[in-house]
């Protein structure tokens, strides 16, 4: 369990209501006993960018069907809504999901996304002309199809009904069921996706995300110049100081300091992060407010968690580092440090 490695709220699914399209947002939490209850209660108690935010609050987990049933009477106004997996990482095509699902009128609709080896996946097979679901295949060992559960829906209330409040798996219980009766469709999901649970893949996600950006010209990306390896994505408050190389594949949060000389590529350092002078950082994460001291070299998906501290001169390799710990020695072999 995340909560267990120091992460103590896990945003589970996110649900986005189509009316007014997609002002409000619904969180679905499951929160272990040491956290703190965003909200209370259910219903809209917070606001981001335009965006009102209900909370719906799960005390014990209810697997990936049952926070729906828990969140039903927000959910149950006679509008569709979109159900999104939050370790995800794609364009998020809503406007063109939202218009295939009305145009078949069905309970539901799920995107699905192209994978290389299907046979390590649950494949999802459907009519190619109408999109319409006939079955699920988990790991086939003849190929069967190469589209899996890109891990994005749309659903008109009436999915509801079929969720009972307890533990359920909206995957293997209630889709199933769905596609049987012909009320599950599935449209195609183009462009990029990532599983970015884990942290090669959160990695690989961060990638893909930033070569999209570059694909596209876009103006979040930090211009390329002496010194930035493009594609990377520097926070305007981050201080980079003389004589770093930042990139490719770098992405550096709010109120951070890159002190004089860094190398950094393939890597995500976080807000409120200091990284001292001529340190050599490659696919790693950095977690917030930690610090990575002078002539330090990390690699190999080492991960730091919030308020770490690396001593000066250390080696580490594949380190996976708890929260609130000082590391004063080198970690020649990947290790988690509780």
């Amino acid at each position: 369990m995340l909560h267990k490695k120091g992460v103590h709220s896990c945003i589970a699914l996110v649900c986005l209501r189509v009316e007014d399209r997609y002002h409000t947002a619904i969180l679905l939490l499951f929160l272990d006993q040491q956290s703190t209850n965003p909200s209370g209660s259910s219903g809209i108690n917070a606001e981001y960018g335009g965006v009102k935010i209900s909370y719906s609050h799960e005390t014990e987990p209810l697997g990936t069907a049952g926070p729906l049933a828990l969140a039903r009477d927000i959910l149950d106004d006679g509008e569709p809504f979109f159900v999104l997996n939050s370790d995800i990482i794609c364009e998020f095509p809503f406007e063109e999901l939202l218009k295939f699902h009305r145009s078949h009128g069905k309970e539901g609709t799920i995107m699905v996304t192209k994978v290389e080896e299907p046979s390590k996946y649950g494949v999802v097979v459907y009519d190619q002309a109408t999109g319409r679901i006939q079955q699920f295949v988990e790991k086939p060992q003849v190929y069967v199809g190469n589209r899996i559960n890109a891990g994005i829906y749309i659903f008109n209330p009436a999915v509801l009904h079929r969720i009972e409040l307890k533990p359920t798996s909206i995957e293997k219980e209630i889709f199933p069921k769905m596609a049987e009766q012909q009320q599950l469709f599935a449209l195609p999901l183009e462009g990029y996706w990532m599983d970015v649970g884990q942290p090669k893949d959160f990695l690989a996600g961060m990638s893909l995300y930033l070569t999209n950006l570059k694909s596209k010209s876009s103006d979040l990306l930090t211009p390329s110049g002496p010194g930035i390896v493009s594609p990377v994505l520097i926070d305007p408050t981050a201080v980079i100081k003389e004589g770093c190389v930042i990139g490719p594949n770098v992405t550096i949060g709010p109120n951070c300091v890159i002190n004089s000389g860094v190398r950094l590529r393939d890597t995500t350092i976080l807000e409120g992060v200091t990284v001292g002078a001529n340190s050599w950082i490659k696919s790693s994460i950095i977690g917030w407010q930690s610090s990575v001291g002078k002539w330090v070299r990390m690699e190999n998906t080492s991960v730091l968690g919030q308020d770490v501290h690396i001593a000066d001169e250390l080696y580490i390799n594949g380190g996976k580092i708890l929260p609130h710990k000082s590391i004063s020695t080198s970690i020649p072999e990947p290790e988690i440090i509780m």
